[in-house]
């Protein structure tokens, strides 16, 4: 059953960034993946203590999840602008030629 998940969840990723190219849909992938990840982390290693009761395992894991995702933003914003830096800087390259393209009709 995560095999199909991750096959889904990969077509998907596939599909989204043919459809709006690979940096928004890396931006947007990391935006969702390291919050996720994050979160998961701390569940993992705080399992024991909050879900020793399962009321206070429930009562905890709203909250927590969004103090996590909360935190979690500026380090978000900080690889986003990371990755439009890197992209940023094929554009501003020496070895770019600019040209402008005349149609035979105006010339």
């Amino acid at each position: 059953m995560t095999y199909v998940v991750l096959y889904i969840a990969g077509v998907f990723c596939i599909w989204w960034i043919s459809h709006v190219g690979w940096q928004a849909a890396l931006k947007k992938i990391l935006s969702v993946l390291i919050p996720s990840a994050l979160i998961i982390l701390f569940n993992l290693q705080a399992g024991r203590l909050l879900f020793k009761s399962p009321i206070i395992g429930i009562i905890s894991i709203l909250p927590t999840a969004i103090f996590i995702y909360r935190g979690s933003l500026p380090l978000v914003t900080r690889i986003n602008s990371w990755v439009d830096s890197k992209a940023d800087g094929f554009v501003e390259s020496r070895d770019v030629v600019e040209a402008e393209v005349i149609s035979k009709e105006d010339a």
